[in-house]
């Protein structure tokens, strides 16, 4: 999953590719680059973010969905507002990505109906204050039990379960040691569910290596690789030709040790 960010303020490439001209062209690199997916947010949710209007993410969103929607690659949405899924899935978007794992008022109902892919993650707290004291009894158990509740919650509300990936939310709420237990025993969290990682370039991997945010591709690339090994399907990422080359080279050595 290829990220696109149209937004002035994400973490790593706020303010890149906010016209629709540097958003097109970004989107034809990463699927130049081996992308099976993009996955475009307009509001951010870094760490101490301010939340945005949904008619402000509307107008980020919208005039590059338009173009990107006849390049044929499946697209999700990166957004936690009923009124930019309903807008997004009216243009034919392929999948809706919530941080908030479709808890606000209206956002199920949004996207029920529709036929589209659904990413329900775990956030605690808001973008603005998740990472003041992130606090757990059990980390693994607590975002594992969250994410079973929510999958079963949208579910009964008439969502097939074939259309749900989760996410426990890397960054999100968590420190350090959190996040790498997280990511060891991702196989504990929603058994027979796919699973979608996001630690690309986040905070976690400039903890690990000592980077600086520029200096995370080698990090961000192991964190991927350690996420398939332990089970992830989606692996949403900055850098999309370094990852896909090197899962290529990790399935050719895995193909070959199995046989």
């Amino acid at each position: 999953m290829g990220i696109l960010n149209v937004t002035p303020d994400s973490f790593s490439d706020g303010g890149l590719y906010t016209t629709v001209e540097q958003a097109l062209a970004h989107a034809r690199q990463l699927i130049g680059e081996g992308a099976d997916l993009i996955d475009i947010g307009a509001e951010s949710t870094r760490p101490g973010a301010e939340s945005v209007e949904p008619q402000a993410e509307l107008r980020r969103i919208l005039p590059v969905l338009e173009a990107l929607i006849p390049l044929r690659i499946p697209i999700s949405v990166d957004t936690r507002r009923p009124e930019v899924m309903r807008a997004a899935l009216a243009m034919g978007v392929d999948c809706i990505n919530d941080v908030e794992a479709l808890r606000a008022d209206g956002a199920l109902a949004a996207v029920r109906d529709s036929n589209c892919a659904l990413c329900l993650m775990h956030m605690q707290g808001t973008p603005r204050t998740m990472q003041a004291a992130p606090g757990y009894r059990d980390v693994v158990a607590e975002v594992g039990a969250f994410l079973r509740e929510r999958v079963q919650s949208v579910v009964m509300a008439g969502v097939a379960v074939s259309r749900l990936l989760v996410d426990p939310g890397i960054g999100f709420g968590k420190t350090l040691e959190q996040n790498l237990a997280l990511i060891a025993r991702l196989s504990e969290l929603a058994p027979e569910l796919p699973v979608l990682i996001g630690l690309s370039r986040k905070r976690v991997v400039g903890d690990v290596t000592g980077r600086a945010l520029g200096e995370r591709l080698a990090g961000s690339v192991g964190g991927a690789l350690a996420s398939v090994a332990r089970g992830a399907a989606v692996v949403r990422v900055h850098d999309v030709a370094a990852t896909v080359d090197a899962l290529a080279m990790w399935r050719a050595v895995m193909n070959e040790t199995s046989e």
